[in-house]
């Protein structure tokens, strides 16, 4: 190995010192040659000696020299050259107003002297701009009209640059078939030309687009082939990325043995390196890989980590790869309401992401026809002809007449395309407006699914709180029965507990009719059937629900209810009441007072469940309705709860179109409010 450094870093420092060879060299015999063409073409090829080295300072001066001489001698294929330099070295430095104005200088310098090899230069690298410039449609244009003048001179140096810029507009606009071919033309030159490094890039392009494609045993294939050909010490980083892109690739086919080599090998690879975008990498696909085969914890060690390294390097795309996993994994786990958040953030991060690389070019561009016409030698042509003819066609009066026809026949031909525009401005508006629909629809679509996600997550939520209430009463009865059948308890002893066990199994068998009419009337999905119902009635249904438990605490319950009306879901109400009531006995000492009442404040019905408890402190309150936080406190006599009460009740009054709040002071008590409708809503 240390042999092998030795003789690399000898072989660059050769490289370095020939360089610099030519370089004096050229100085030197530049400042012996007097001012004429041949001065220019020698500074020229020292210009191009410094570009290679990006010694681009020094190549500007010079290319300003060598373009004032070229102008004093009147040699345009000087200036050409040397304003095509200018142009790469500001194309280097990212200014790119100037890189474009001096291309267009020298593509007129060029056409003058009919140098149809310099003009494909100059298009091929606007084309090359304009791609990095986002302007595809363009870039396509230029790229593809130098390619042939390339390909007919067989010049594969420029080919390879030409075959690339190509490769990689049509991957920006969708294009991936043409993409993936001009990456395969890439490649093949590539070789020819032995670019080691070029190679890699196209061989890497090719399995990138096949994965794209869901290709993935190509993608596979050209991973592999891209792995096996990185130096252990040059191409760290790309290894790091190509190993977890392989485990994924495997992943798709389920072959975990496979993947897990590539991912573990990957993550451990770029641990060493520091390389976090690797990091990220790996972590996603392991994560994938732990969650398809189970291992839930696991899994969400790994993309937890994921996501804290996404954010902190701001990688998008593997953060939106973050929270899909993150839905599955929440989705395996039964935590549904965690999936609906990174739900959330998923689509409001792809809708970003699709704005930022919305293609500006359609995705069935068809490529121009460089074989009949070929727009580089069509340009000349023409500035050779109208040099030719400038001054001789005022004195033919045919041509006069001639020109004259021509000018109708023009004129025919824009109002046949004004017609013809016209007509397209019209489809296009038609189209427009099917978009406008089609988003509308899915806008509609998606409403609809979050407003199913919330209704499930509300069942969730109330048949959470039934079971609990309903395990209570018939824990209650179990345990008087296997008393009884213990013989723990004479018959006389159990006669005196037969009330409680009768108010027991009533409570029970209310809750269970109250469910199972209200899950009959609502199993397609939990809309309100709303209805006008006496309020007085539900509280004093409820009120005898809890008078053992209030005979037990001692606690003084008073009814203030009136006969009232009020338009709502009466089984959705039903349970939150119940709830609140239960809530009351539950908060309240010995001796406390519970207080139920309802009236009319502006047209609505105001119900209020009031206790002398041991009231809410100011902390907790912001918690109660929070379906996040999942609160709750024990009773006074130790009562457990399920922490969703009242979430539930929040979620079923804001259904009815109500709205519920409290007013609480520690050890002074809690006030309940709910507010609903008395009468259906106008139309």
């Amino acid at each position: 190995m240390k042999q092998l450094l030795t003789l690399a870093v000898c072989l660059v420092s050769f490289i370095i010192f020939s360089q610099n060879e030519r370089i004096d060299d050229l100085t030197v015999q530049l400042a012996y040659q007097d001012a004429d063409s041949t001065k220019v073409d020698l500074s020229l090829k020292l210009i191009n000696e410094l570009y290679a080295i990006q010694d681009y300072n020094k190549a500007l001066r010079y290319v300003n020299q060598t373009a004032k001489l070229a102008k004093e001698l009147n040699y345009t294929k000087g200036l050409a050259e040397s304003t095509y330099f200018r142009a790469l070295i500001y194309t280097e430095r990212n200014d790119y107003y100037n890189a474009i104005d001096n291309y267009d200088k020298s593509r007129k310098y060029y056409l003058q002297i009919s140098d149809t090899l310099g003009v494909a230069k100059v298009s091929n690298s606007i084309g090359l701009i304009e791609i990095k410039r986002g302007n595809y449609t363009v870039g396509l244009q230029n790229s593809l009209s130098a390619i042939d003048i390339f390909e007919k001179r067989g010049l594969i140096d420029e080919l390879s640059s030409a075959y690339n810029n190509l490769a990689e507009a049509y991957f920006k606009t969708n294009q991936i078939d043409k993409a993936i071919d001009f990456n395969f033309k890439a490649l093949d030159v590539r070789k020819r030309i032995d670019d080691r490094q070029g190679i890699i890039a196209s061989t890497k392009n090719i399995a990138d687009l096949y994965s794209l494609r869901q290709e993935h045993r190509k993608a596979i294939e050209y991973y592999e082939n891209v792995l096996d050909m990185l130096s252990p010490t040059a191409d760290k980083n790309l290894r790091g990325e190509i190993l977890p892109r392989l485990g994924s690739e495997y992943l798709e086919f389920k072959e975990y043995v496979k993947a897990s080599e590539y991912l573990v090998e990957g993550l451990k690879y770029n641990r060493r390196q520091g390389n976090q975008e690797g990091i990220l990498q790996a972590l996603n696909a392991i994560g994938n890989l732990n969650l398809q085969k189970r291992k839930v914890k696991l899994a969400e060690i790994q993309l937890n980590e994921a996501y804290t390294i996404a954010q902190k390097i701001d990688n998008k795309t593997a953060l939106l790869e973050n929270y899909k996993l993150h839905i599955a994994l929440d989705s395996t786990r039964g935590y549904f309401q965690n999936a609906f958040f990174w739900q959330n953030k998923y689509y409001d991060l792809k809708e970003e992401l699709a704005k930022v690389d919305r293609p500006t070019l359609p995705t069935d561009v068809e490529p121009i026809d460089l074989y009949s016409s070929n727009p580089i030698e069509t340009e000349i042509n023409i500035f050779e002809e109208d040099n030719k003819t400038k001054n001789s066609w005022l004195n033919n009066p045919l041509v006069l007449y001639g020109a004259l026809a021509a000018a109708l026949v023009l004129l025919t031909l824009l109002l046949f395309n004004y017609l013809k525009n016209k007509k397209y401005k019209v489809l296009i508006a038609e189209q427009k407006e099917k978009l406008v629909q089609e988003q509308a629809r899915n806008e509609a679509i998606l409403e609809q699914t979050h407003h199913l996600e919330e209704v499930n997550q509300v069942k969730d939520k109330l048949f959470s709180i039934v079971s609990h209430d309903l395990k209570d009463s018939i824990s209650s009865i179990k345990a008087f029965l296997d008393l009884l059948k213990e013989d723990s308890i004479s018959k006389e002893e159990f006669r005196e507990l037969i009330p409680e066990l009768s108010e027991n199994a009533n409570n029970a068998s209310s809750l269970l009719f109250n469910l199972l009419n209200w899950s009959k009337s609502q199993m397609q999905s939990l809309e309100p059937k709303p209805e006008l119902f006496n309020i007085q009635d539900v509280f004093h249904t409820k009120m005898a629900l809890v008078e053992q438990k209030v005979e037990d605490k001692r606690i003084v319950l008073i009814d203030e209810s009136q006969r009232d009306f009020v338009y709502a879901d009466r089984s959705m109400v039903e349970i939150v009441l119940q709830n609140l009531i239960t809530n009351a006995v539950k908060f309240s000492r010995t001796g406390d007072v519970i207080t139920v009442s309802n009236q009319d404040v502006d047209g609505k019905a105001l119900i209020c469940v009031e206790d002398t408890g041991v009231g809410i402190s100011r902390e907790n309150i912001d918690k109660l309705f929070n379906a996040n936080k999942n609160f709750t406190t024990v009773g006074t006599k130790n009562e457990k709860g399920t922490g969703l009460g009242l979430t539930i009740a929040k979620d079923l009054v804001e259904l009815n179109n109500g709205r519920i709040w409290v007013e609480s002071t520690v050890n002074v008590g809690s006030k309940f409010f709910i507010e609903l409708p008395k009468a259906a809503p106008e139309a």
